[in-house]
């Protein structure tokens, strides 16, 4: 992948993490730690009184913005402001594992 397209990609993970922190979730970035045959990638839960979004931060940026919209699917994001690429991301159909 070029280096300008994976600093475009870094760029819009940035916006969808400051858009899930403006609806109410948290978002951590963790180091997910992998067996042989499983594959953990992250993603939206609650704990206690926090809703949280946790990012696996050796992903590729791609996979990253997945997760990222997946969070933000489930959450009302019309009244934010996104960058027409952001809004395409969150609106797409989900990437099937």
């Amino acid at each position: 992948m070029s280096e300008q397209k994976e600093s475009r990609l870094l760029a819009l993970v940035e916006e969808l993490v400051d858009a899930a922190k403006r609806v109410g979730l948290e978002v951590r970035r963790e180091k997910i730690l992998r067996e042989i045959g499983y594959r953990a990638r992250g993603g939206a839960c609650r704990i206690r009184d926090k809703n949280l979004v946790i990012i696996d931060r050796e992903q590729p940026a791609h996979e990253q913005l997945e997760v990222l919209a997946e969070a933000l699917r489930a959450r009302d994001f019309d009244a934010l402001y996104l960058s027409p690429a952001a809004r395409r991301v969150i609106e797409a159909e989900p990437a099937s594992s």
